[in-house]
Formats: structure tokens, C-alpha cells, sequence
């Protein structure tokens, strides 16, 4: 781990300290779950003793020891905390179940967690427990119920000089490269915790500043992931809280939280093709980072990645590609070898290619990728998927039939293997598939893969959404290339409908449905 390396991880576990700080305070009174990741135990420790001193003065704050042979969380709590109107529970010993052959204690754990929801109402209290990354990847599946009324997820990455000769942490760092998102929240927690906080410190204040941010960043999170129940409510949403914590963020100069503000507002922008909008966002984010990073830096790399990637996708070919070499170059420095903000330039890069007809240098750039991926996640992985179907699609744009087919498939059942049930991934490679045989002229089996991806995004995003419409799009170009216009013409006013609805008349999406219909109703015209 080099200085830079360590030193962002810093950062961002300040970050996440801060937001854990601000969530236990607006929280006290309710009942709140907090689960705070960390597998170093000095770390843990310095960690804990920090907001211990800075919550004190206000506040009745236990730590709470799990029993090792009963570890149930109501039980500890209930026995070790007297139940004032300012407490706050630390729950700790999870870290050494499991280790030393203590399997059974860990299963007994999980089951207790698993029915807590109702023995723990009466505790109106934010409860802190703290574990480590290989039981927190476990609760999911062990003790769904538990998991899905958690209020929020704080992950504390191995920082250099406090894991040197923990040996704690030996056992848990294999585990934690995919959960290093940092802070992961609930809405209904989040919400509440603003609530109260604007109820105690004013709509203003610096500790708000924390939750809009946080707000605005998940409900972001959801609208592009397609997690979101209803996607143009949450595009609002996410537009007024990172609003507010843009105007808070310049108020309170906290110019690293402004300049992550500012990126992610440019990328909501951006996924709804509002490029003139996003456009001075990104090059706000750009220039701050450049002047808080004079070196090479991960966010500065990542600016210049997505202002390429709204250069690319407005077509400004020549722009897009200098952004994605500098972004390139910056990550193989700061990451030599294998790496996969690495593997994504040269994806970028290689999509740019394939987009202007360059074949011949996009290719060699997929098969980088693809190898690097595979190196890097062994076994299935939605980047190896991933890299699966963009050389197919290169394939399969140069005519390669035969060759784009099997990595077509290869990428569906990998993705099938990852994501059981209805997927977005799922669908997009059944729409790929369903295109390449479109473009052989094999309509029957075309036919039948985009039915299944419409009904798969029907299922997956209930009213409007633009995979909906783009699925719905897919259908009415393979009924026309059928000569099927009469059935094709409704398909295309829905998705045409849709589309605006969803993504606004100007976004190229749009534009394309739109050019799609009109080319079929002068072919019907001309009949």
C-alpha cells in the first residue's frame, strides 16, 4: 500500500467516522442500528474511544460485551445498560466468533440476529455493533430479516499503521475488496436522522450538511443502479439534497465533500442526457480536485474519466480520447499492474474505438480488459460479464457473427449464475443476444429473447423506465425489419412516449426512438 493509497483511505475513513458521529446523535431516543465494519482491533479501538470523548458530555454511553457461548444481542444489552433517554449501546465481542473453531457460537449469533426485530422495539436507543468483514458478508444470507431492517453500514477500511502486526486483520482482508463502499444506508433511516437533526442543529448546520450529502449520494445510487420505486421522485430528491449539501459544503469550505458533491450531481445530470447541465459540473469537480491533489490522485483521475465519458457520448471524439489517455496513464501510475480502475480506462478507451469504426485498436484493448478482469476476479464476476459482452458487441458490430455468439452466451450465463432471478444485466444480454440474431435474420429466436427482456424490465421497473422503453424499442425494430409495421408502429409510440416521459425529448435515447418511428412511417407511407 503506498502513501497516496493509504492516505485516501484515511480520508474516506473520516469520512465515514463523521457520518457514523452524526447518525448516532440525530438518532438518540430512536430505536437505530448501526453496524460498523472494521477488522483491525486498534483501529476499532481508537475509533470507539474518539466519538466515546466527543459524545459524552451529552450522552450515557455503555459498551456492551456479547456472551461468547450465548451471543444474543437483546440479552447483552438488556443486562449490561440501564435504559436513560440519552443512551447509547457499543455491542462488541462479535470479533472472536468464529475464530478458533467457535463455529457454533457464530451460527448462534446469527440466529439470534436473525430474530431481534421484535425483542429489540422497547430499546429506544442507536445501538453500535461493531464486526468484522467476514461475519458482516455472512449477514445477508444468515440473517436476512435482520439485514433488511438494519438502519445503516459503516465501513472502516485497514488503515497502514494500524494493521501492521494486528493479526486480527490477516484473516478478514481477503474478504473485503468488494465492501469498500464506505458508508451503506437505508432511506427510512437516513430520512429520520435528518429529521431530527434539522429538529436539533438547524437546517444549516455543518452536521446536516453530512445527511443531505449522504441523502442525495443514495438516492442517486438508486435511480442509476434501478433501484428506485419510483425513479422521477428520486431524481428530484437526489437533485434538491445535493443541492443543499453543495450550498452547506461552500459555506463550511469542506472542499473534498464539495468537490464529490459537485461529481455527482454532473453524473445525475448525465444519465438523464442533460449534458449542457452536467458539463460545468464536472469541470467544477476537475478543477477543485486538481487544486486539492497537485499529484497524481484516484479522484482526479476519475473527473477526467467522466468528462470524457460526456465527450464520448456527445460525440466529441477527439476530446473524450486526450481525457481518457490522461485518466488512463494517471491510474497505471498510481496502480501498477492489475487494477480494475485501470481495466475500466481501457474499457473506456476501448468503447470510444468501437464507437468511431476502429475496430482494429478497439479490439486489442477489450482483450486487455477481458484478461485483466479475469485475472483480477477469479471465477464469475459481473466485470468478466461485463467484459464478455463488450468484445461480443465488437464482434458483432464488425459482422463477426460466429464470434460475438458464444461470448454473448458466455456473458448471459455468467450473469445468469450472479444474479438469480430478474436482472438488469440479465436483460441487457438477453437484448444482445436477441440484436445479434435480429441482425441474421434468425427473427424467430430473436423474437422470443426480446419478449423475455421486455417482460423482464416490466417485472424490474414497475411504470416508466428508459429500459423499459428501449426494450420496447428493441421489438418494434425487429417487426419492422420483418416487414411487421402494423405491429411495430404501437411498440414505437410507447417507447417514443415513455422515453420523453422519462428521459426528456432531447435525450439521444429519445432521438432515436423518435428517428426509428418516423423512418417507418414513411416506409408505411410509401407502401
Amino acid at each position: 500500500m503506498n502513501n497516496l493509497t493509504n492516505q485516501s483511505i484515511i480520508n474516506a475513513n473520516e469520512q465515514t467516522y463523521l457520518s457514523l458521529l452524526v447518525s448516532v446523535e440525530a438518532g438518540v431516543g430512536m430505536l437505530q442500528i448501526f453496524i460498523a465494519v472494521c477488522d483491525a482491533d486498534r483501529q476499532r479501538e481508537n475509533i470507539i474511544a474518539n466519538y466515546e470523548q466527543e459524545l459524552a458530555p451529552n450522552h450515557n454511553i455503555y459498551r456492551v460485551y456479547l456472551d461468547s457461548q450465548e451471543p444474543s444481542l437483546k440479552q447483552a444489552i438488556t443486562q449490561q445498560v440501564t435504559l436513560t433517554e440519552n443512551a447509547i449501546a457499543i455491542v462488541l465481542g462479535a470479533e472472536t466468533l468464529g475464530s478458533f473453531n467457535q463455529n457454533e457460537s457464530l451460527k448462534k449469533f446469527f440466529g439470534y440476529l436473525q430474530w431481534t426485530r421484535e425483542a429489540l422495539r422497547e430499546l429506544k436507543m442507536p445501538i453500535i455493533l461493531w464486526i468484522p468483514s467476514r461475519i458482516y458478508n455472512q449477514i445477508p444470507k444468515q440473517a436476512p430479516d435482520f439485514w433488511s431492517w438494519r438502519n445503516g453500514v459503516f465501513h472502516f477500511q485497514p488503515e497502514l499503521s494500524l494493521v501492521q502486526g494486528d493479526s486480527s486483520i490477516n484473516q478478514s482482508l481477503g474478504n473485503i475488496k468488494d465492501n469498500q463502499e464506505g458508508s451503506v444506508f437505508s432511506l427510512e433511516q437516513l430520512e429520520a436522522s435528518l429529521a431530527k437533526a434539522i429538529q436539533k442543529w438547524g437546517a444549516d448546520s455543518s452536521k446536516t450538511e453530512v445527511l443531505y450529502s449522504q441523502l442525495g449520494t443514495l438516492y442517486t445510487e438508486r435511480v442509476e443502479s434501478a433501484k428506485s420505486t419510483d425513479r422521477q421522485k428520486e431524481l428530484i430528491l437526489a437533485q434538491e439534497y445535493l443541492e443543499k449539501a453543495i450550498v452547506l459544503q461552500t459555506k463550511f469550505q469542506k472542499l473534498e465533500a464539495l468537490a464529490t458533491s459537485l461529481n455527482n450531481l454532473a453524473n445525475l445530470y448525465y444519465n438523464q442526457g442533460k449534458y449542457s447541465e452536467a458539463e460545468p459540473l464536472y469541470l467544477d469537480a476537475l478543477k477543485m480536485r486538481r487544486r486539492l491533489f497537485t499529484n497524481d490522485h484516484p479522484d482526479v483521475a476519475s473527473s477526467l474519466n467522466n468528462l470524457a465519458l460526456l465527450y464520448h457520448n456527445q460525440g466529441k471524439y477527439s476530446e473524450a480520447e486526450l481525457l481518457y489517455l490522461d485518466a488512463l496513464e494517471m491510474r497505471r501510475r498510481l496502480f501498477p499492474g492489475d487494477h480494475p480502475d485501470v481495466a475500466s480506462s481501457l474499457n473506456n478507451l476501448a468503447l470510444l474505438y468501437d464507437s468511431q469504426g476502429k475496430y482494429s485498436e478497439a479490439e486489442p484493448l477489450y482483450l486487455d480488459v477481458l484478461e485483466m478482469t479475469k485475472r483480477l476476479f477469479t471465477g464469475d464476476h459481473p466485470y468478466v460479464a461485463s467484459s464478455l459482452n463488450n468484445l461480443a458487441l465488437l464482434y458483432h458490430n464488425q459482422g463477426k457473427y460466429s464470434e460475438a455468439e458464444p461470448l454473448y452466451l458466455d456473458a448471459l450465463e455468467m450473469r445468469r449464475r450472479l444474479f438469480t432471478g430478474d436482472y438488469p444485466d440479465v436483460a441487457n444480454s438477453l437484448n444482445n443476444l436477441a440484436s445479434l440474431y435480429d441482425s441474421q435474420g434468425k427473427y424467430s429466436e430473436a423474437e422470443l429473447l426480446y419478449l423475455d427482456a421486455l417482460e423482464m424490465t416490466k417485472r424490474l421497473f414497475t411504470g416508466d423506465h428508459p429500459d423499459v422503453a428501449s426494450s420496447l424499442n428493441n421489438l418494434a425494430v425487429l417487426y419492422r425489419n420483418q416487414g411487421r409495421y402494423s405491429e411495430a408502429e404501437p411498440l414505437y409510440l410507447d417507447a417514443l412516449a415513455m422515453s420523453e416521459r422519462t428521459l426528456g425529448a432531447n435525450h439521444p435515447n429519445t432521438i432515436t426512438v423518435r428517428d426509428n418511428l418516423r423512418h417507418l412511417q414513411q416506409q408505411m407511407t410509401s407502401l
